[in-house]
């Protein structure tokens, strides 16, 4: 499973976009989903879309979740501009466990 966040900015959105954007449920949001979700500014012009990306394959890789998060976000159909895109592989994600030491203090 990969997270991907695209930074970007909104270009040229319609009054019927920004309507789209602010009622639309699940459309705005700080959640990971697999459809993808906006926080924006309140001026609608700066973006991130947060999207999860599950690994198809084991040997899926960052290239990978890129291009399918973007075809998330491209389907949407609002007008952008890519700035940066951020991609954690939560398959490399190791949790570290509080020892029982840490616990007593804590």
């Amino acid at each position: 499973m990969f997270r991907v966040t695209v930074r970007g900015a909104f270009e040229g959105l319609s009054d019927a976009d920004r309507a789209r954007l602010a009622t639309e449920p699940g459309l705005l949001g700080p959640a990971y989903t697999e459809h993808g979700a906006f926080t924006c500014d309140r001026t609608m012009t700066a973006f991130s879309f947060r999207c999860q990306v599950p690994a198809e394959d084991e040997r899926d890789g960052e290239a990978d979740a890129t291009a399918r998060a973007i075809a998330a976000l491209e389907a949407h159909g609002f007008p952008h501009r890519i700035l940066r895109v951020a991609v954690t592989d939560l398959r490399a994600v190791r949790i570290r466990r509080r020892s029982r030491r840490e616990v007593r203090r804590g």
